[in-house]
């Protein structure tokens, strides 16, 4: 079962793994929000693993 935890983009990113589509600041990640995401991928851009060296999203509560 996927988790209810909601995520919004804190930093513009392109998700290179969803067609490239671009997040803004402030966006809900994913789009759209019913979008299967492993929590391998949300783990890496809420974290400095992924391309940009930087969090990209952050959890906002379940």
């Amino acid at each position: 079962m996927m988790s209810k935890v909601k995520y919004e983009v804190i930093q513009k990113f392109k998700d290179v793994q969803d067609n490239g589509k671009v997040y803004q600041k402030g966006d809900r990640y994913p789009k759209p929000l019913n979008k299967k995401v492993s929590e391998e991928r949300l783990n890496e851009l809420a974290s400095t693993s992924n391309k940009l060296g930087q969090p990209v999203i952050k959890i906002i509560g379940e």
